[in-house]
């Protein structure tokens, strides 16, 4: 956070956005363990003086009960994302805004701090959680307009648009965003695609019916809910004995190559060269571990087994593609260019679809 956001941050207090029973993530152990301020209010408060990011709803607001539900669906990020991608977008009073993915509201909250009056929208799909951010907005003293829609489609009424920014990940740069942001104007989103939960924040000049710009961080975001794909079923693809029948091989590409942890570069540029396909790392047993891939278009599937004894790692490959060919050739792509990060790659979004690229946008291939 630079400087000149520090009255925003006092401003717009995070404990007033959040619910009275939240989750706050761990991020050591990668899990959620539920906070509730009725019965504990000293965790509450110091889970939200915390800079890690706290889910707030779970399955759609179907969940119940205080375990974890099976998929966040609303969350309030951390502290430090989100002030790092508004220094991004570059946003200063007066400017005319579209916060895509209201939540909680704080984000909202923050640009409208910033901005001034009627300068901010903000647009939710779920019409409950845009309801009581709209209440917690107004009892902080915030104004935005506040919109119960599909953020896909953006918001008309009040464009054209300094800036967009999403605070949920998507898939594609949706056209009505483009349309919407003034020539000039700046578009930051966490971007990726299926291939892992590996996004990288976009941050896409508006021109003529493009825009286009390099990422600039790593990131992991809850998903456009119109984007979400769920993991394929592993038995659909891979039914009894369909191991025996498939092509084998053996790779000396090593698991501390492939597997290199959260925020590193690699899985996002896999995920740009490698199209519609699923990566799925089980956990290590017994010095083994199984790295699964599975085609979206079809029941194509790959499986590397990284072993601590053997110096090759085995390779099963059927269906109408070789996926892990494909992400063999993809990264010793990206090793063969210096192991490029985030910051190398950039993406330009026209009607004709999405293109990412390394270092020159006439470097590109279609994703």
């Amino acid at each position: 956070m630079t400087s000149d956001w520090t009255p925003t941050f006092a401003a717009v207090d995070r404990a007033a956005f959040l619910p009275d029973q939240m989750w706050p993530f761990d991020m050591d152990t990668r899990k959620s363990v539920v906070v509730d301020r009725a019965d504990d209010p000293n965790a509450w408060y110091a889970a939200a003086d915390t800079n890690v990011p706290i889910v707030t709803q779970w399955d759609e607001g179907e969940h119940s009960g205080t375990a974890p539900g099976r998929v966040s669906t609303s969350s309030s990020s951390m502290p430090s994302v989100v002030y790092a991608m508004l220094r991004t977008l570059d946003v200063d009073q007066g400017m005319r805004v579209l916060d895509v993915g209201t939540g909680t509201g704080e984000t909202a909250g923050a640009l409208f701090h910033r901005c001034g009056h009627d300068r901010v929208t903000t647009i939710e799909v779920d019409h409950f959680l845009s309801r009581r951010a709209h209440e917690r907005l107004h009892a902080a003293g915030l104004y935005p307009e506040v919109v119960a829609g599909d953020g896909f489609e953006g918001h008309a009424a009040k464009a054209p648009y300094d800036r967009i920014l999403a605070t949920v990940g998507v898939r594609e740069i949706p056209p009505a965003w483009i349309e919407q942001t003034r020539r000039g104007g700046l578009i930051v989103a966490p971007w990726g695609t299926h291939y892992s939960n590996a996004d990288a924040v976009a941050r896409l000049v508006v021109g003529v019916g493009e825009a286009s710009g390099h990422f600039t961080r790593p990131v992991e975001f809850m998903k456009l809910r119109a984007q979400r794909v769920s993991l394929p079923v592993h038995d659909a693809y891979v039914p009894e004995k369909a191991m025996a029948r498939a092509d084998t091989s053996t790779t000396d590409i090593t698991e501390a190559e492939f597997l290199t942890g959260r925020y590193t570069a690699l899985p996002f540029a896999l995920g740009l060269r490698v199209r519609d396909c699923v990566q799925a790392v089980a956990d290590k047993r017994d010095g083994v571990r199984p790295v699964w891939f599975y085609g979206l278009g079809d029941r194509s599937w790959a499986c590397v087994m990284f072993s601590d004894e053997r110096g090759e790692a085995r390779v099963w490959q059927s269906g109408p593609r070789r996926l892990w060919d494909e992400v063999e050739t993809a990264y010793r792509w990206w090793d063969a260019r210096g192991k490029p990060d985030h910051t190398r790659f950039g993406l330009t979004v026209t009607a004709e679809g999405q293109r990412a690229w390394l270092d020159d946008p006439a470097d590109c291939w279609t994703v």
